[in-house]
């Protein structure tokens, strides 16, 4: 909606200066629209504009589905709803002034039109802006459930996101075609939780499948993987996994037991060796070497005649 401008006190002179006149009011210019992200801090900000240096602000109000959520009239506030905050212009008196609306904790109730009227000194200025409010899906998560029919059935879940957005499904790098419906439920908060389920055969031994959430325009947020495999393949592997298992367990207890024993056979090699040692040293450190004489009948022994 363009700004509207209208003249306080008119005149007959006025009127026969004509259109010339509308230069000299103030005029105000909002940005068309404010881009706010759930739980953080939204500012609406609009300036106005004046040829006047003395041009004073005298009144601010603004405006949400035809509800006052904010109104300050001469700086002080006279009405303001939860969750508005009253920011003070940049100045009340110049050329250029801006004007701000801040929410402090930006919901999903908060978004949509705004309506911002200005009381000057010189003259009475409307124009409007729209925040649009957004909040980051979270990562997907993907589940497994087994149907009647002896195939699997992939669930995939993402919640906390706004606008509503979508989930898709990908085989490798390749979108499905024939994706499942989703199913959207919107909180208490307005905040959207997307769910999809996609049914696997048997079709190709093995499938790399992945879900993949989207925002409301169209930009890739999150993704997870979730390789598949046949139920053939699925089956062999677990009976493979049994020798396997054991193998993997009995093969470490093997060598650790081997050690173990080669360990306990150095020692008791060890300790022979040293009581062996002990035994042959013993007569030369504790014995008494006996000397030939002639009452034990050694050898060179002298004999009387």
């Amino acid at each position: 909606m363009a700004s509207i401008c209208i003249l306080l006190i008119l005149t007959v002179p006025v009127i026969s200066i004509g259109n010339a006149a509308t230069e000299d009011f103030p005029n105000v210019k909002c940005k068309k629209e404010t881009l706010g992200l759930y739980g953080r801090e939204s500012l609406l900000e609009c300036v106005v504009e004046t040829p006047y240096d003395d041009t004073t602000i005298r009144w601010i109000t603004w405006i949400k589905a035809s509800r006052i959520v904010l109104d300050v009239v001469d700086k002080k506030v006279i009405a303001q709803e939860p969750g508005y905050w009253y920011d003070p212009p940049s100045s009340w008196t110049g050329r250029r002034m801006t004007v701000y609306l801040r929410i402090n904790k930006t919901e999903v109730k908060h978004g949509g039109p705004y309506e911002v009227k200005v009381l000057t000194d010189r003259g009475h200025c409307t124009d409007s802006t729209t925040l649009q409010v957004t909040a980051k899906y979270q990562k997907p998560t993907i589940t497994e459930a087994k149907n009647s029919n002896n195939g699997r059935t992939l669930v995939c879940e993402s919640g906390g996101g706004f606008p509503k957005g979508k989930l898709l499904w990908f085989d490798g790098h390749k979108e499905l075609i024939s994706s499942p419906p989703m199913e959207t439920n919107q909180s208490g908060n307005g905040l959207f939780h997307l769910r999809s389920m996609l049914t696997v055969g048997g079709g190709s031994s093995e499938a790399n499948y992945s879900c993949r959430v989207f925002n409301f325009s169209g930009g890739r947020e999150h993704e997870t993987h979730f390789p598949v495999l046949d139920s053939a393949e699925t089956q062999e592997l677990g009976q493979n996994e049994g020798p396997n298992l054991n193998t993997k367990i009995v093969a470490p207890l093997v060598v650790i037991g081997s050690l173990i024993v080669g360990l306990l056979l150095l020692i008791l090699y060890r300790r022979r060796s040293q009581m062996a040692r002990r035994q042959s040293t013993a007569p030369l450190m504790g014995g008494h070497l006996q000397v030939p004489t002639e009452d034990n009948g050694g050898v060179g022994a002298s004999h009387d005649p």
